[in-house]
C-alpha cells in the first residue's frame, strides 16, 4: 500500500472528473449524491468522499488541452512511481509527463492509454495537509 499522505484518500483508485464550473459541480454532487468535500484548492480542484470512496473534481472548461479524448481520467496510487514509470515507458505508453514531485506530497507521472484516456500514477512522498500547500481542509 502507498505511504500515508493526509491530502490523499486511503483508496488506490481515484476517478478524476472535469467540469466547466467546479463550484456548481461540488454543490450538485453534494446535494444529489451525498458527497462531502474533503478539501478544496481555489476554483480549480477539490476532493470529495462518499462512504469510504473518493473522487477528485477539477475545473476544465472545454475539451482537454492534452489531446486526450475524455474529461474523465483516473489516478492510481502506487508504492514506487519511478519503477512504474519505467515499465510504462518500456512498453510504449504515450507519456504526457515524467515523474514530478508536487508540493501536496505526491510524486506523479501521467500517460495516455490506447483509447485516449489519461492515467496519473501517484506515490505519496510526504504526509501533507491541504493547508501546507495552499488548499483548504473541509472534512478530512
Amino acid at each position: 500500500m502507498p505511504n500515508t499522505n493526509r491530502t490523499m484518500p486511503a483508496g488506490t483508485m481515484i476517478p478524476v472528473l472535469a467540469y466547466d464550473d467546479l463550484h456548481v459541480a461540488i454543490e450538485w454532487l453534494s446535494r444529489v449524491f451525498g458527497f462531502s468535500v474533503r478539501w478544496i484548492a481555489g476554483d480549480h480542484r477539490a476532493q470529495m468522499s462518499l462512504e469510504g470512496g473518493a473522487i477528485a473534481v477539477t475545473r476544465q472548461p472545454g475539451p482537454p488541452p492534452d489531446g486526450s479524448l475524455s474529461t474523465i481520467s483516473i489516478m492510481v496510487r502506487v508504492s514506487d512511481v519511478a519503477r512504474h514509470f519505467e515499465r510504462a515507458q518500456q512498453h510504449g505508453a504515450k507519456i504526457l509527463h515524467a515523474p514530478i514531485d508536487f508540493p501536496y506530497g505526491e510524486r506523479q507521472y501521467t500517460v495516455v492509454d490506447l483509447n485516449g484516456y489519461v492515467w496519473t500514477f501517484s506515490q505519496s512522498i510526504q504526509d501533507r495537509l491541504p493547508e501546507d500547500w495552499g488548499g483548504q481542509s473541509v472534512n478530512l
